[in-house]
């Protein structure tokens, strides 16, 4: 089938409307430790692109002043043996906590005033306080960048949808092992869930926001 007539059936259906967008954002950085960013373990692929990509962003945020928090995923050993999903994605039972793999990636210069949500499944939210985090810092949108696609990024953005928060997505920003299942799942958060833009809205719209706050100080 082709992309249009993807999109014609897509569109009859009433997907893939335009999202509302609001005048506080929060980067969420989802999973962007050692473990999914360096090739040297079977569990990551070179994300060089969307790590530089990222960093831009955050530094944007950070100038403006906008929230910046981190996910990693990690386990300690008592919770190897008991969770189904690390029977599963066996690999995943390799990012132990103290391992370098659960380390946010460096180049991304995270600071010591960004938290860091430990999580156990896919998603960011699921188990974690981010939600109540984000509520109380005033938050009504969240920018999603990390990895994977497919996989965490995916069900962070849903679940964020589902606590109420505006969603986008920059398509540079996120990663995964594989092209097809990246492109697909950009696809359908684009239809369902979120706004996928370009790096250099997520940007404009960093900064836009940020004046706007100066402005009415």
């Amino acid at each position: 089938m082709s992309s249009a007539r993807q999109e014609d059936i897509y569109r009859t259906a009433g997907f893939g409307v335009a999202g509302q967008r609001g005048c506080f954002p929060a980067i969420l950085v989802v999973d962007f430790s050692y473990g999914f960013t360096d090739p040297i373990y079977p569990t990551a692929a070179d994300m060089s692109a969307e790590i530089e990509a990222t960093k831009e962003l955050i530094n944007i945020g950070r100038a403006m002043r906008f929230p910046i928090v981190f996910t990693t995923i990690s386990y300690t050993p008592g919770e190897l043996e008991m969770l189904p999903w690390l029977r599963k994605a066996t690999g995943m039972a390799s990012l132990v906590a103290g391992s370098r793999l659960v380390e946010i990636d460096q180049r991304l210069e995270p600071r010591a005033t960004e938290p860091i949500i430990i999580k156990h499944g896919a998603s960011a939210f699921h188990g974690t306080n981010l939600a109540a985090m984000l509520n109380g810092a005033g938050v009504d949108t969240v920018i999603v960048t990390g990895a994977t696609t497919s996989g965490c990024v995916r069900a962070s953005v849903v679940d964020a949808v589902q606590y109420g928060f505006n969603v986008l997505v920059p398509e540079g920003c996120v990663a995964d092992r594989s092209k097809p299942p990246h492109d697909a799942n950009l696809f359908d958060i684009q239809q369902k869930y979120a706004d996928v833009v370009q790096v250099s809205e997520a940007m404009n719209y960093l900064r836009s926001c940020g004046n706007q706050r100066t402005s009415t100080r």
